[in-house]
């Protein structure tokens, strides 16, 4: 099942203090961030903690663009995602749930 979330990052968020003087960039960590923000308050998915498994950034994103962020379960339990502003892809991952993948919340492997 597809997921939509759209999120603004404004001008004065803390991240964008110095990310760079006179012409702001979305820092790429806050990129990722919003992915398992989006990923974790969907409604049938509750693993605490993810573990990114890959990512790319395409684009740069500036503050008060809106973006897109979508997701999409795979058949394995990761999360594909994908970041869109007007239109465009900005951003993608694989997130993977560790609970999935059987490592405890603090770290450790389970079993």
């Amino acid at each position: 099942m597809n997921r939509i979330t759209t999120v603004i990052i404004p001008a004065d968020h803390p991240s964008l203090a110095g990310h760079f003087p006179g012409m702001p960039i979305v820092p790429g960590v806050l990129l990722l961030d919003e992915m398992i923000r989006a990923v974790e308050s969907a409604a049938d998915l509750t693993a605490a903690h993810w573990r990114i498994g890959s990512a790319k950034f395409v684009k740069p994103v500036r503050p008060g663009e809106t973006l897109t962020l979508q997701q999409e379960r795979r058949g394995n339990g990761s999360i594909a995602c994908s970041v869109l502003c007007a239109g465009q892809p900005v951003a993608s991952g694989v997130l993977v749930s560790l609970a999935a993948q059987g490592v405890a919340d603090d770290g450790r492997q389970d079993g």
